[in-house]
């Protein structure tokens, strides 16, 4: 059975499907989860309670791609390039594990500032 989640953050509204990592597990066991977002670039990250390690850890995403990155313990929402991308290509700040994928047009991330509230529970 998939496992969705639904991510507000201010004014917009998401779901996701997590995939079948381990961190997708540990994510899934922590939710409820609310915190601030933080942008840089094309990327929302944001604090969570999960500390974990690299789980087949990339250096590049997809579009829509959520990513742990454990320097930070950060739930990451990638939605177009970030300082660190050269041309089109999403890159975190150093690997990221992907656990999961916006579902619909990730781009809507767009219009969140730093400092909006975020939260993320598990979708009905």
């Amino acid at each position: 059975m998939a496992r969705r989640i639904r991510i507000t953050a201010g004014e917009v509204s998401a779901t996701a499907e997590l995939n079948a990592t381990q961190t997708a597990e540990l994510i899934w066991e922590a939710l409820p989860i609310d915190s601030t977002a933080q942008r840089w670039g094309q990327e929302i990250y944001f604090d969570i309670p999960v500390n974990t390690g690299n789980e087949k850890g990339q250096e590049t995403v997809e579009m829509g791609d959520l990513g742990y990155w454990p320097p930070g313990t950060a739930f990451c929402i990638f939605f177009g390039p970030t300082p660190m991308s050269e041309g089109e290509e999403i890159r975190p700040a150093s690997p990221v594990t992907v656990f999961g994928k916006i579902e619909g047009d990730p781009t809507r991330f767009k219009s969140v500032a730093s400092g909006t509230a975020i939260k993320v529970t598990k979708a009905e």
